[in-house]
């Protein structure tokens, strides 16, 4: 076992212990090489494993899926689940006919072809995961542990085990990923243009996502654009973050914005050759906000925290940058990456307070000092703090 990812502590391991004493069966999904396989390993040392991206296990499960989990019959990681969808059934039968919790452990790469086999045959019997790259409280151990170099380096565990230079990781990452989730998902023909589309998607992050845009530029059917869109998503490339407009005015910008699981990933489709770039760039707010937004998003992944995540922004420019849902609770949370604390942050901040008091709201400003204070109407939030905002 890989030296770094052995010694760190994966903070979704707590929760995935404690859901295999619950359900029988546990379904981790991510990106690839986010850890599944590792953490799995290490929650469940003493599960057979076998991977469905080995030709002869996955010969095996194709060609008779009931022989092959009579083989594997209980305690064991299925890696790749989703490449034999025919288990999916017949997983359902094992469990309803016995009274054991935590028989299989499942991961994949492809959450959709994955939530769609769970839905049809084993919706309740399942405890489901996404376990995303590593995040800050996760890479607080490495010594150069700061913050241009998880802007710069993102979060993929192998970058850190290996010590491999994001300009070697990255490129490589996204070739494999087009060869291999691309083509099994949809039938993509010309590999050059989703490339393509994929730094387009770069260029666009941290703004309202916009098909036509997109498609003008490529020459892609808007059909075509958002197909692909949903293909980025299911692997776990990009998400969209949703507007919140509850009860609101039709004045409410109701199209979402489009944001990077990996920052490091971001960097690199955006031409970062150093971590220092990012801070004389252009893309210094976007790069900045997305680490951001995708790290609290790894907090409550990781603590099995189920929550709304939305943005908010009106045709007059009002915006708050991040909304956090449970409930009447609402954290309001605007993003800026500087250290300064200036009075129009602030004022922003506070906007919805006049206009959605059904709400209990609750005010943060992350920017990039070291030290969280905490104010009388507001919190100033460390860019290393987001942990604190799990409620």
């Amino acid at each position: 076992m890989d030296y770094f990812c052995d010694v760190i502590n994966r903070i979704a391991k707590k929760k995935i212990l404690e859901m295999a004493k619950k359900f029988p069966i546990i379904v981790l999904t991510g990106p690839r090489q986010s850890g599944k396989t590792t953490i799995s390993k290490q929650s469940f040392p003493d599960y057979r494993y076998v991977s469905l991206e080995n030709p002869d296990d996955l010969n095996f499960a194709l060609s008779d899926p009931k022989g092959f989990l009579s083989f594997y019959d209980k305690k064991v990681i299925i890696d790749e689940a989703q490449n034999v969808p025919e288990l999916f059934s017949y997983l359902q039968q094992i469990v309803d006919t016995s009274n054991h919790t935590g028989q299989y452990i499942l991961t994949g790469s492809q959450n959709y072809l994955m939530m769609e086999k769970i839905s049809q045959s084993l919706a309740g019997r399942v405890y489901l995961m996404n376990l995303l790259p590593l995040s800050f409280d996760e890479l607080k151990s490495e010594k150069n542990f700061d913050l241009d170099s998880v802007i710069f380096e993102g979060g993929y565990p192998r970058i850190y085990d290996k010590k491999i230079a994001p300009q070697d990781f990255f490129p490589s990452y996204i070739q494999t990923y087009v060869e291999r989730d691309v083509r099994t998902i949809l039938n993509v023909q010309d590999i050059s243009t989703f490339q393509k589309f994929i730094q387009l998607c770069a260029v666009h992050a941290g703004q309202l996502f916009n098909a036509s845009a997109i498609s003008n530029a490529l020459g892609l059917s808007v059909k075509t654009v958002q197909n692909w869109i949903s293909i980025l998503e299911t692997s776990f490339i990009v998400f969209q973050l949703k507007p919140w407009h509850n009860n609101f005015s039709k004045r409410v910008v109701k199209t979402p914005k489009l944001y990077f699981y990996d920052s490091g990933l971001l960097s690199h489709l955006l031409g970062k050759e150093n971590k220092e770039d990012w801070i004389v760039s252009s893309h210094k707010g976007v790069l900045f906000e997305n680490t951001i937004i995708t790290n609290i998003l790894k907090d409550h992944y990781n603590q099995g925290a189920s929550r709304n995540f939305y943005f908010w922004r009106d045709s007059n420019g009002n915006e708050i940058d991040l909304i956090i849902e449970k409930g009447k609770n609402v954290q309001c949370i605007e993003l800026k990456s500087s250290q300064t604390v200036k009075p129009e942050y602030l004022k922003s901040l506070h906007y919805l307070d006049k206009i959605a008091p059904q709400f209990d709201l609750e005010h943060y400003l992350i920017n990039t000092q070291d030290q969280t204070q905490k104010r009388s109407n507001e919190t100033i939030l460390s860019w290393k703090d987001t942990d604190l905002l799990i409620m």
